[in-house]
């Protein structure tokens, strides 16, 4: 076994700490990668403190990671020592099922083993990205473009994918009216890829001191949610918005700005139900649907997407010993726009 070490929490109530472990050793179609940034998803935050119902501890998050290889096993093809690596949300699935041989590992129907809060096929506990090393199969192992900067490229691999994939499968571009809701981790990934596909972005905000940030990203028009007349303007008047906010909020709210026949997309994941009025989409033959992450090869696609269009994630680099102030700030929505472990000091 291969001695670890990284931050965990032992149970919901409790701070994230030192947490000594063992990863497996490296297998014949193994990488060994030596861990140095990973990015703080919000999700995170609902794992750590068991608001998903279905936290299992001791957990060590992360899940947005990037490194280089250390070692591969004598049947791996796809990387050697010294090469770039990323691991987004899950190391290995099934393999088998529809979606598996679909390249949409993430929807697979027997066995997605998440990167942290998950169990491996051998049954040992998955342990996430806030940590020095990583083995993983170079099946479910991306290769990470030189020419951006990591620190920036880290949330990639769940904040990027996650909103390239639905930007992706709608076809969402050019003569195409979106609006963001939200304008934090995700959201301002979805309003830089949006943008870069030639589509209309406006930001849907309860902060009205965001929308200098959000023009500097590429939107191209802010809209105040709590503006009651604004809202009335802008009804009827969206082919496609991007729901990011993973808060318990209003979906009728926004199901009402679209036209007929728009797609209302859900990636937030409040921990609460949501009601829904039927005749919001009935009326307009609007569509409500959500989208999970991306396969495989769609994140290989999406970090290759972003290498020849230079967009990467903005970034706040923390020290590891900060983790815990930074989920409070995390909570409050202190953050521009993703906090990025420096795994170098832990």
């Amino acid at each position: 076994m291969i001695q670890s070490k990284g931050y965990a929490v032992k149970e919901a109530s409790a701070p994230l700490g030192d947490f000594s472990f063992e990863r497996r050793e490296v297998g014949a179609k193994d990488v060994l990668i030596d861990i140095l940034y990973c990015g703080v998803c919000h999700s995170d935050l609902h794992q750590v403190r068991n608001e998903w119902g279905n936290s299992i501890y001791p957990m060590v998050p992360g899940h947005e990671i990037v490194g280089r290889v250390k070692q591969v096993g004598s049947h791996v093809s796809r990387f050697k020592e010294g090469d770039l690596a990323g691991i987004g949300c899950f190391v290995d699935s099934c393999r088998h099922c529809r979606s598996c041989e679909d390249g949409l590992e993430q929807y697979c129907e027997n066995n997605l083993v998440m990167t942290y809060n998950g169990y491996d096929k051998d049954g040992s506990l998955t342990y996430g990205g806030y940590s020095n090393k990583i083995v993983v199969d170079e099946k479910y192992t991306l290769k990470v473009p030189e020419n951006l900067e990591l620190s920036h490229v880290a949330p990639l691999l769940c904040a990027g994918i996650t909103t390239y994939s639905p930007i992706m499968e709608w076809k969402i571009g050019q003569g195409h009216r979106v609006g963001i809701v939200g304008l934090g981790g995700l959201g301002h990934m979805a309003v830089k890829i949006a943008a870069s596909r030639g589509a209309d972005v406006t930001v849907l905000s309860t902060s009205p001191g965001k929308e200098q940030d959000a023009r500097d990203l590429g939107a191209h028009n802010f809209a105040i949610t709590k503006n009651e007349e604004t809202m009335k303007e802008l009804a009827e008047t969206f082919d496609f918005i991007i729901d990011t906010v993973s808060a318990p909020h209003d979906y009728n709210m926004y199901l009402n700005l679209l036209k007929r026949d728009g797609t209302m997309i859900l990636l937030g994941a409040p921990p609460a139900p949501a009601e829904v009025m039927a005749a919001n989409l009935l009326f307009k033959r609007r569509r409500l649907v959500g989208s999970l992450i991306g396969g495989i090869q769609e994140t290989q696609e999406m970090l290759d997407y972003c290498a020849e269009h230079n967009i990467v994630s903005d970034v706040e680099v923390i020290p590891m010993d900060y983790i815990n102030e930074a989920y409070e700030r995390m909570e409050k929505g202190d953050v521009k726009y993703r906090f990025v472990i420096d795994m170098s000091t832990l």
